[in-house]
């Protein structure tokens, strides 16, 4: 059976759907999706809940700890990670890859709804979450300016009109304000005023509170009208607070303007933000796990110049970083970089058969093979991305393959003067079975990646599809088009004297012909040493792979740096906004910098930058070199440490760091945990191998301890419960109030004046307020009278909101004070106040300023990059040392966190895919051969392509990446095609025409010569471009080239001289001859007419 025939003889048709697969094809290719790479997103969602003053400790304890026991317990949950600190908590959870995002939000509100019962009630609101990583970088990160509005203005303005926008984009998973805050009425408490009036913290606060209640009043009904009632609130009027009465005193009035300084602030004035060293306010926009970043931010800009009109006159909105810039530049490099490969590939197929219409057909056939490979990814939902392009490629010189071994085979036939369909119909049956074993077999590698789960499967899914499918539509491309192009378009022209080029290419084809032919001879009379030499390659692939460098995934160039910033803990805020302005000065100052985003919350001594390069034809250096000529500079600022790092579009793992990979600490004893953690890090700076090595452990912040002495509290009537209350009052930038109004809510914030909280000394002056009869009792040393025991009793019972002590003895008093504390009426009794001091004492000492947890336990991430030129298995190789050197304790146990964890997991899965791709082919070509060695034969080709990709990769100092073993991959998909062709014409030999296996398998070698050099240079100009390639996501081509190119060079010095040995040797050790595969070339001469087939 000839299937090429009927093609052949009905070129219409055959034209036709050709073009109709090409036009399908370019239809499609124009509505593929674009992204950087592939859908390996792992379901995240970030929980968060914030209590405003609370202690990291205090975040921890009560609101991660209850949060994590209930969210941890929810199934597919893989990671869960959380940061505790100054009021806030996040918690992140980070599912299995085959998760539905949605539904595991669904159980995360019911893992927090049934988590609220044990959550402090004072939490100003229930926890929220959000479908999003914190630890990715942003898509796209907005600055707002202004040189006649204050910062908490542009922040309500891009509150009320910028974040609800942007949050309902499809593919936004959080929209983040940072650098200032929402506008706030701030309270400032004067203590001693305070003291004097015989008025408490408590006082103001319920005053406060119940100055905006915003109850429902209800409505009068009339006999015609229905009248709704609605009361005057303070709103947010300065003067209408400081006219405010807070307690009654002498029948006169104590107002809060007496007691305190009120003025139009923000909620939290410890933050600042900086856009290119300007003050702003900053909008981080992170994409939803899932979404398509290109289109996400599509959308986000068609949004942007209508939002910047609803902003207020002055305010200027800027597009401070766009991470699809970097991403649309690496797809139009790899889109030129297939066209070079395209024009490469037809340039070879030009230069051997030196005809324009020879060279037409195979060009036709490739661009036909792409074209059409774009239809089955539109119609399997893939997209355009680095990876996906890269297999088409790398497919350029697959594709042409096929062809190429169809029409050399037709156009061998013609020189031997055959007529063109004669010699159409004889060439296309002849090689039929070739084309299939080869296509077929090259399938056959990729279907471990195809069935791969994990994320090393799910990475290059897309790209194995891509390869497979460009394979499997140049096979049928070659078994049709091809034959009848060829049927159609070679002429046989006659002889004409060739030009100088043509005669000097003749020559040097016909020099290496000759000087094959002479080492085939010299191969197969010393078979006993090619063996040996096959197998020392074999121990050489062994021993090369197991000593060369390893890593996850190439770092990318994307034109934008991430910094972590960390200052001693205890800084103040003015202090770490100095030393944020000198970073974003240094870093702006380099020529290769664009623009620089900075924010930092201040006391916590941490903060971010983000920072844009200018495009890749613009700067002299790349990323990594920005890096280090910054690295000396950043150093000279003293009491800060920024660690800068590439923002990649591959990062796994839900905690944030400060630099590019982490390994994470665990125990369950705070004090072991601290020590070694320290050591390690420490241990850490000191190997080459890594550099900006940073732990999140904040250990060193400074606390003011309160010792608060029981027993005169006790007979004070003062508990424990109401002095935290004292103290947040004064110390916490309390929210004690709402202020609602049309389109947004804005707090009233209470607090000491700020001079007042310069030290511990300062608490000296805050007093607590005691009932008469309690100082009468402590005076005397006495029991307190037991009305007052009755009102503290009361007070330490009240678990929603605690009272003050000493409010009087009766219980229409301690009714009054129960109102107040709740901000439904005032205190009007007396107060008599007493100092702090007077019953604790304060002590100075260490605290953490953040507290961290992964799962349940507390944990320590350790973050580092790596030096130039240093891997991740030096980096694994590197902490193992330190870890043995220093004595780390077993109940400190030590793990690679995020990427460096995929790394650790990918490694032990690479011998078992390549196990699997070696047997997957032998299954297939054993399925088409009928036999069990002649597979063999064609896999003694691999190791020669594995020592020259690992020879290549170290040569160029490149590690062995996922990237470098998919070239592995598509190596050994490339090279059994010379066995396969060597072995398919030696068979055909030894059975119709009876030449012995020796003389069978020469002629087949020294036949099958230039259709093996014109493939395999095709293959390897194909992945040139790739190598040579300067631009954007070069890096990540880089080592698929140099692997391929490699694997070439080597398969082709060895697999000629190697496969006929192996095959003389298998045929010995096989001794009968096989039976024709029915159908195949192998047919009895004679069996078919190949003309009229």
């Amino acid at each position: 059976m000839n299937i090429s025939a009927p093609f052949v003889r009905r070129p219409v048709g055959t034209v036709l759907l050709t073009v109709g697969l090409a036009l399908a094809g370019a239809a499609a290719f124009f509505g593929l999706p674009v992204a950087p790479l592939p859908q390996v997103d792992f379901p995240t969602i970030s929980v968060q809940a914030q209590l405003p003053g609370a202690s990291p400790e205090t975040m921890a304890s009560s609101v991660a700890t209850p949060l994590e026991r209930r969210l941890g317990v929810i199934p597919g949950v893989e990671e869960m990670t959380s940061s505790s600190s100054t009021g806030s908590t996040r918690i992140t959870l980070q599912f299995a890859l085959d998760r539905d995002i949605d539904g595991a939000a669904r159980e995360v509100q019911a893992a927090i709804n049934a988590a609220q019962a044990d959550l402090p009630a004072t939490l100003t609101s229930p926890p929220g979450y959000s479908k999003m990583n914190p630890a990715d970088a942003p898509i796209m990160i907005l600055a707002l300016t202004s040189q006649t509005s204050t910062p908490g203005q542009i922040y309500d303005a891009a509150a009320t009109v910028l974040q609800q926008a942007l949050s309902s984009v499809d593919g936004v998973g959080e929209v983040e304000l940072g650098g200032a805050s929402l506008p706030a009425i701030r309270v400032e408490i004067q203590p001693l005023a305070l003291a004097r009036n015989g008025v408490s913290l408590e006082d103001v606060r319920a005053a406060l509170q119940a100055a905006n209640a915003n109850r429902p009043k209800g409505a009068i009904d009339g006999d015609a009208l229905r009248w709704q009632i609605l009361t005057s609130q303070v709103g947010r009027d300065v003067e209408g607070y400081r006219r405010l009465v807070v307690a009654w005193r002498n029948g006169a009035p104590v107002r809060l303007g007496d007691v305190a300084t009120v003025r139009d602030g923000v909620e939290n004035e410890q933050v600042v933000g900086l856009y290119n060293g300007q003050p702003a306010v900053i909008v981080r926009i992170t994409r939803e796990p899932g979404a398509n970043i290109v289109e996400t931010v599509d959308a986000i800009r068609a949004l942007v110049p209508g939002l910047a009109e609803r902003l207020p006159a002055g305010v200027e909105l800027v597009i401070a970083s766009d991470s699809t810039d970097s991403i649309r530049a690496s797809l139009h490099e790899i889109e030129f970089t297939l066209l070079v490969s395209i024009l490469l590939v037809v340039l070879v197929v030009s230069l051997f058969l030196r005809s324009a219409r020879a060279t037409f057909i195979p060009a036709v056939a490739t661009v036909v093979s792409i074209l059409g490979t774009f239809g089955a990814m539109y119609l399997f939902g893939f997209s355009l991305n680095n990876l996906s392009l890269m297999a088409l490629v790398v497919a350029t010189g697959f594709v042409v393959d096929d062809g190429i071994v169809v029409l050399e085979n037709i156009a061998r036939h013609m020189e031997a003067g055959k007529g063109r369909l004669e010699a159409t119909l004889l060439g296309a049956r002849e090689v039929g079975f070739t084309v299939l074993s080869i296509s077929l077999s090259l399938v056959a590698v990729f279907i471990p990646l195809l069935l791969m789960g994990g994320l090393v499967g799910r990475l290059f899914f897309e790209f194995s599809a891509t390869l497979a499918i460009a394979v499997l539509i140049s096979l049928v491309v070659s078994l049709t088009t091809t034959p009848m192009m060829s049927a159609w378009l070679l002429r046989q022209e006659p002889r004409r004297r060739p030009g100088r080029i043509a005669r000097w290419l003749e020559r040097g084809q016909a020099g290496l012909l000759r000087g094959y032919a002479r080492s085939l001879d010299w191969a197969l009379a010393h078979g006993g040493l090619m063996l040996f030499s096959l197998l020392a390659v074999v121990v050489l692939n062994v021993f090369l792979l197991a000593a060369m460098p390893k890593g996850f995934f190439p770092e990318q160039d994307s034109g934008r740096m991430m910094g972590g910033l960390r200052m001693d803990e205890s800084v103040s805020f003015e202090s770490a906004q100095a030393k944020l302005k000198r970073y974003v000065d240094i870093i702006r100052a380099d020529p290769a910098v664009d623009n620089v985003v900075a924010f930092t919350g201040g006391r916590a001594g941490g903060g971010f930058l983000f920072t844009t390069l200018k495009p890749r034809g613009e700067r002299d250096a790349d990323a990594w070199t920005v890096i280090a000529r910054l690295r000396p500079q950043i150093a000279q600022v003293e009491g800060a440490s920024l660690f800068l790092f590439p923002a990649q579009d591959l990062r796994v793992g839900g905690r944030q760091g400060s630099g590019s990979y982490q390994y994470t600490l665990q125990s369950d004893d705070a004090d072991d945990l601290r020590t070694w953690a320290t050591r390690l890090a420490e241990a850490l700076k000191g190997q080459p191998v890594l550099v900006d090595v940073d732990t999140d452990q904040q250990q060193n912040g400074s606390e003011t301890f309160v010792e608060i002495d029981r027993d005169t509290a006790a007979r004070l009537g003062v508990s424990a419960r109401t002095v935290d209350n004292i103290l947040y009052n004064g110390f916490g930038q309390r929210q004690v109030s709402t202020i609602y109004e049309d389109i947004n809510q804005y707090r009233v914030v209470m607090e000491v004046v700020p001079e007042l909280a310069q030290s511990p000394s300062d608490l000296a002056h805050v007093y607590v307020p005691v009932a008469t009869g309690a100082t009468q009792a402590a005076a005397a040393g006495s029991t307190p009278d037991p009305a007052v025991s009755s009102a503290a009793a009361a007070s330490s019972s009240d678990s929603a909101s605690p009272l003050v002590a000493g409010s009087g003895a009766t219980t229409g008093s301690q009714s009054i004070l129960r109102d107040a504390a709740t901000g439904s009426a005032l205190a009007d009794s007396g107060r008599t106040m007493v100092p702090l001091s007077s019953f604790a004492t304060f002590s100075e000492r260490a605290t953490p300023t953040s507290v961290n947890h992964q799962g349940v336990e507390l944990a320590t991430t350790i973050s580092f990059s790596l030096a130039e030129g240093a891997s991740l298995s030096d980096a694994q190789a590197a902490i193992a040392q330190a870890e043995a050197d220093i004595g780390m304790p077993i109940n400190v146990r030590g793990s690679f966190a995020g990427t460096a964890a995929s790394y650790q997991s990918s490694l032990s899965q690479q011998p078992l895919l390549i196990a699997a791709a070696i047997v997957a082919i032998y299954i297939v070509l054993g399925i088409l051969y009928e036999s069990t060695l002649h597979p063999l034969t064609v896999l003694s080709t691999l190791p020669s392509a594995g020592i020259g990709a690992t020879l290549a990769l170290m040569l160029f100092g490149m590690e062995f990446s996922l990237i470098a073993l998919i070239g592995l991959f598509l190596l050994i998909g490339i090279v059994k095609k010379n066995a396969i062709l060597i072995i398919d014409f030696a068979i055909d030999a030894e059975r119709n025409r009876g030449l012995g296996p020796r003389d069978a398998i020469h002629e087949a070698c020294l036949m099958r010569f230039r259709p093996i050099l014109m493939t395999t240079l095709a293959a390897a100009l194909g992945a040139l471009p790739l190598v040579l390639g300067t631009g954007d996501g070069a890096e990540l081509r880089r080592p698929l080239g140099v692997a391929i190119i490699g694997g070439l060079a080597a398969s082709q010095l060895l697999t000629l001289l190697t496969t006929p040995v192996v095959y003389l040797t298998l045929e010995r050790l096989g001794g009968a001859r096989r039976r024709p595969i029915p159908g195949s070339l192998h047919a009895p001469p004679g069996s078919e007419d190949p003309v009229h087939a």
